[in-house]
């Protein structure tokens, strides 16, 4: 039976994804400022740009999804199908 996650507590679940939200808010500001300055030098290349932002913008959101999973504890309550068994082998 997997461990109970601590995203399982309506308080930890709230505070985690609200956490998360102010990650991606400082983020898409953060990338927001850098498309512009990519825009200025490359104005000429928009479409790089453009790709330049979407990829910080998809980076973010997966660190922040790293962060809110590790920081809630939420990857501890996860079983490991790879422990062994006490003669050495996989189960």
């Amino acid at each position: 039976m997997p461990n109970r996650s601590p995203l399982d507590d309506p308080r930890n679940r709230a505070h985690a994804w609200s956490r998360y939200k102010r990650l991606m808010k400082g983020m898409a500001l953060f990338t927001l400022g850098v498309v512009v300055v990519v825009l200025l030098a490359f104005w000429w290349f928009s479409a790089t740009a453009l790709g330049i932002g979407f990829m910080m913008l998809l980076t973010s959101a997966l660190m922040g999804l790293v962060f809110l999973s590790s920081g809630t504890g939420h990857d501890e309550s996860v079983s490991d199908a790879t422990d062994q068994s006490r003669d050495g082998r996989n189960r």
